[in-house]
């Protein structure tokens, strides 16, 4: 009897903080004997950076936005994408299933249940990959069963099962955008619209699976070299040789890396006081800037002790032994990269699941500070500044909050080692893949 092989057809949303952490799971899945081919949209194969190896095979569909001329509402832009996505992912799974492998099961983000569907339809398995944390992801359940209602009441706590009492500034907040329909509220709660038919099959055969964190998986596979180094896509060109050369002439422990993520914007007013924060901090700071938000620094901004880029692979940085502590919006693939690093947070949440992490790292992990806003919003030059010296300058709260972020850092690697939560449940998704 010849080996057992699938095929598994992954499907990431199409922004930067979706596409890596499932993409460094299908490349586990295929250094684990599976045939698995990435589909990409065309709003990510025009303008990314791409570095992957031989052991998956990228393909892409049209999302519709390469006919887009004017400006989209955010309604606008999700009925468009599900509608184009929807007709040319069921025509890519029709012209393939001749082929001597036909695909198996659909591996796809959770914001899209509506793939499950289209997966249904065509007897193929479907598997719902989750990019938030399991908490904020019980957030979005309890919006969607109407237990927490949106907006949410100022002055009063939360209560939830296993989760920690939340007030109002710790749930996910949805405010930033112009969103009057509140359709990204909608779009993450309804990421549970079809759980039970999920759920249902899933108990016949397979646990739901923690598989995290995904990008430590690559470090730790040896059937494929490559995949150590190369297995991202980048919508951003990264900075790699300018960044690397940097930080090798700093001391250890020295240096605060900003960066607030791949879609975060902050106002120019904000701009300026991180921008003087930093210099008051007198520290050492690489500072991600993209291109577009260049504007929004002080005129003639200018540091002798920064470095300022336009994009980085960030996992490299967070890995450097220069590194004291990381400003972040609190992206959950930012807070698992830190986390994983053993490097502790200053956490400055913007929107949606960034709060509820940034209330864990301070409160519940205690791997790092969250700063305190004026009642304009901003926070403040001073606040930075504080921050970051307690970190830098050995304040026993900062060396605490260190201690505690190297704990992490020994439990994220322990779950991916062979014979880790992690591992061992990739393995057992695998098996059962392969004799179902």
């Amino acid at each position: 009897m010849g080996k057992q092989v699938a095929h598994v057809l992954v499907i990431p949303y199409p922004a930067q903080g979706h596409i890596n952490p499932v993409l460094a799971f299908a490349k586990r899945l295929a250094s684990n004997g599976l045939l698995v081919t990435v589909i990409t949209t065309t709003s990510v194969t025009k303008s990314a950076k791409v570095s992957l190896c031989a052991s998956i095979t990228i393909d892409n569909i049209s999302d519709g936005s390469e006919d887009v001329s004017e400006h989209e509402t955010i309604e606008g832009y999700f009925k468009r994408f599900k509608a184009v996505v929807t007709q040319n992912l069921a025509k890519y799974i029709d012209a393939h299933k001749s082929y001597a492998c036909p695909a198996k099961v659909v591996v796809y983000d959770s914001s899209m249940p509506w793939i499950l569907d289209i997966a249904h339809d065509r007897g193929l398995l479907g598997a719902s990959f989750f990019t938030q944390s399991c908490g904020v992801c019980a957030i979005y359940y309890h919006l969607r069963q109407g237990t927490i209602k949106f907006p949410y009441k100022e002055d009063s706590d939360v209560s939830l099962p296993c989760l920690p009492a939340l007030e109002a500034n710790d749930l996910p907040s949805f405010f930033e955008v112009i969103d009057p329909k509140h359709t990204v509220m909608n779009l993450l709660a309804d990421q549970f619209l079809n759980l039970e038919k999920v759920l249902d099959w899933m108990k016949s055969r397979w646990p739901i699976k923690t598989i995290g964190p995904t990008f430590s998986l690559l470090n730790t596979d040896t059937n494929h070299s490559d995949n150590k180094i190369n297995h991202m896509i980048n919508l951003f060109e990264p900075k790699s040789e300018a960044c690397t050369k940097w930080l090798d002439s700093r001391e250890t422990s020295s240096v605060v890396y900003v960066s607030f993520g791949s879609i975060a914007s902050l106002g120019k007013e904000q701009m300026e006081e991180l921008a003087h924060g930093l210099i008051t901090s007198n520290c050492h700071f690489l500072w991600v800037v993209r291109a577009s938000e260049k504007d929004k620094l002080p005129i003639n901004f200018a540091s002798e002790k920064g470095l300022i880029i336009d994009w980085c692979h960030q996992t490299d940085v967070l890995a450097h032994p220069a590194l004291a502590c990381f400003m972040t919006h609190c992206g959950w693939n930012s807070t698992l990269e830190a986390l994983s690093n053993g490097v502790p947070i200053i956490a400055v949440p913007q929107w949606v699941d960034q709060h509820t992490n940034a209330k864990f790292i301070e409160d519940v992990w205690r791997v790092g500070v969250r700063v305190r806003r004026c009642k304009n919003g901003i926070v403040g030059r001073e606040e930075i500044a504080m921050c970051v010296e307690q970190f830098v300058s050995g304040d026993d709260k900062g060396v605490e909050l260190k201690r505690n972020a190297c704990r992490w850092k020994e439990l994220a690697n322990e779950a991916v080692q062979n014979g880790g939560t992690s591992a061992n449940n990739i393995e057992d998704f695998v098996t059962e893949l392969l004799w179902s």
